[in-house]
């Protein structure tokens, strides 16, 4: 579930947000959130600075369009032929990018607890993501090793979330097994029925 934008190239105008979109990777992951600057941006893409305002006015804009530009690419999650292995796939992926030197996820992240736009932004690619991703569910329940009625979204943030809390919230050194750890568990637990429609649902939507 990487979210590291990669902005499709084509024409002027691409090249110039592809040039921007990099820039501001670089930067976020480098010096962080209160570093970054509209002009440092333009200094870095070679982007005149005028153009970079113009069309993405301050630090907000930009952050919006770097998570928003992950619509852009054809990223699919890794079909391995099992719940297992397509879970730890996944996982493996999540691991590398948030643990990567420097780490444009980590540093996403940080931000959208700086920026209301980088967190409304940030919601979305969740959601582009996680729709991506019940493909894996779904080809599990083809290939028979799940009921069908699974609620994908509850499933996938089981199988997940232990890289994130490990990673993000608790700041421990990567551990090697735990991408397959956490993919086991969460297939064991869907396999027995543990993630029935409806269960991923905050209460009142």
């Amino acid at each position: 579930m990487s979210s590291t934008p990669q902005p499709r190239p084509g024409g002027r105008t691409a090249r110039n947000r592809a040039q921007v979109l990099a820039a501001v990777s670089a930067e976020l992951a480098e010096n962080g959130y209160d570093a970054l600057t509209v002009d440092a941006v333009a200094a870095r893409s070679g982007v005149h600075r005028t153009t970079v305002y113009r069309r993405w006015r301050d630090v907000g804009g930009l952050l919006t369009d770097l998570l928003d530009s992950t619509s852009d690419d054809d990223w699919q999650p890794a079909d391995t032929g099992s719940l297992r292995g397509d879970l730890t796939a996944l996982n493996q992926e999540i691991q590398t990018s948030l643990t990567e030197r420097p780490s444009i996820a980590m540093a996403l992240i940080a931000a959208s607890f700086r920026s209301e736009d980088a967190a409304r932004a940030l919601r979305r690619l969740w959601e582009d993501r996680y729709e991506r991703c019940e493909i894996v569910v779904d080809r599990a329940v083809q290939r028979g090793e799940l009921e069908s009625g699974i609620d994908a979204r509850a499933l996938l943030i089981a199988a997940t979330a232990p890289l994130y809390h490990q990673l993000v919230l608790l700041g421990t050194p990567p551990d090697p097994e735990l991408p397959a750890h956490a993919a086991g568990t969460a297939a064991l637990a869907a396999a027995a029925g543990a993630f029935p429609r409806g269960s991923g649902q905050v209460e009142g939507e």
